[in-house]
């Protein structure tokens, strides 16, 4: 191909964050796109956006990222914008003034989207005190108080080599990478202290709960979800596959069963979260309140059979083979696989060739899928929230 993905992450997010800082992490990946000594603002926008090319970023639970798409000729370019970015930003008060309104209005704009509150909210009952629970952005609160102070010090205590990964894929060679990395002097930054950012020991759930949150609206909003295993686990093949098979995509247990037979609603799926430290797998829906009560029950029913039964060898024989196509099929492109590169050593995990994923899938039993449905589908397992119109939902 002509092109290459590019980004660095840095081990630092929403988990390592305390709690009158929450928000801390995602307030500063915007911050550094404020300018640079040699860039503005607009520099960093055009100067990837005028060859073709993208430039991104985001903050997830266990880490911070900075990625760059671009033609293969133009890497030595996104090297040198995300190395102004990640290391030589300006963090400068007014800039810090304005920015935080910008992230209180993306607060808001989440609050008022029904699907993604009622996820918020899941996560909180579900984690208890714990970060992984806490809004990546930060609440209204944290963020009004938030000083640029704050920010400067997450910068000079994490955005170093030491707390960083660098991964490309694409037309490019290591050596190339190198050579652009060299160019753009992120070979010339100083080791710092690389010990790693204080977080929080593994989570200890509290448990299961089924709660419900009165909103006004038309449709009530679900979420099952439950406590599964980290990205680095022997058994995330496995609860990735019964996730898959339960209610990802049309052809899923539930997608056939809720919507396609019983007409319930018009958009379920299932989910898989793998981080560092733990992992969660869960069901969200939405339906009428009339139908809530009753969609909710069928969710149930299929994580009773699911725990009871397992998956029929049959059933199993034909989810290897769509997880493996899938799987294959999303390595197609190169971001795809600069985020695989990168994943195995963020999350200290042993590299695989594809064909040695793939076989490994292949290897699944029957009774070791039976073995991950008892252990992290079961009913019982299950934090349930729900969002919507409480009254009605409650006569449904």
């Amino acid at each position: 191909m002509r092109s290459v993905a590019f980004g660095a992450w840095v081990k630092a997010a929403s988990i390592h964050e305390r709690p009158d800082e929450q928000g801390v992490s995602h307030a500063l990946e915007h911050l550094v796109f404020k300018g640079t000594p040699t860039r503005t603002p607009r520099d960093l926008t055009f100067a990837l956006e005028t060859l073709g090319g993208s430039l991104d970023a985001y903050t997830s639970r266990d880490h911070t990222a900075y990625t760059a798409r671009v033609l293969d000729e133009h890497l030595p370019v996104a090297a040198e914008v995300v190395a102004d970015l990640v290391f030589r930003p300006l963090l400068r008060d007014a800039d810090w003034a304005l920015e935080r309104g910008v992230i209180l209005e993306e607060i808001a704009e989440m609050e008022d989207t029904p699907e993604d509150v009622v996820h918020e909210l899941h996560n909180a009952a579900l984690w208890g005190g714990h970060p992984y629970g806490w809004s990546i952005l930060g609440t209204r609160d944290t963020i009004d108080a938030l000083p640029v102070a704050a920010l400067r010090s997450l910068h000079a205590r994490a955005y170093h080599p030491g707390l960083m990964v660098v991964a490309a894929s694409g037309n490019v060679t290591h050596e190339a990478l190198l050579d652009a990395l060299g160019r753009a002097g992120w070979l010339d930054e100083p080791g710092r202290d690389a010990d790693p950012m204080p977080a929080p020991p593994r989570p200890a759930p509290p448990p299961p709960q089924r709660l419900h949150v009165e909103r006004k609206g038309q449709q009530v909003q679900l979420v099952f979800g439950a406590p599964a295993v980290h990205y680095a686990h022997p058994d995330r093949y496995a609860v990735a596959l019964v996730s898959m098979l339960l209610g990802e995509g049309m052809s899923s247990r539930l997608f056939q069963r809720v919507r396609e037979e019983l007409a319930l609603a018009y958009s379920i799926a299932s989910f898989t979260e793998f981080y560092h430290a733990a992992g969660m797998q869960g069901t969200s829906l939405a339906a009428s309140p009339a139908k809530a009560a009753r969609a909710e029950q069928v969710v149930r029913d299929e994580l009773a059979r699911l725990a009871e039964h397992g998956i029929p060898e049959d059933e199993l024989e034909a989810g290897k083979r769509q997880f493996k196509g899938q799987l294959t099929l999303s390595m197609e492109g190169p971001s795809a696989r600069m985020h695989r590169a990168a994943a195995v050593e963020l999350y200290a995990a042993a590299y695989q060739p594809l064909d040695q994923v793939l076989a490994e899938i292949d290897r699944l039993t029957v009774a070791q899928v039976a073995e991950a449905c008892r252990a992290y589908f079961a009913p019982e397992r299950h934090t349930v929230l729900s969002l919507g119109p409480g009254r009605s939902f409650r006569r449904g």
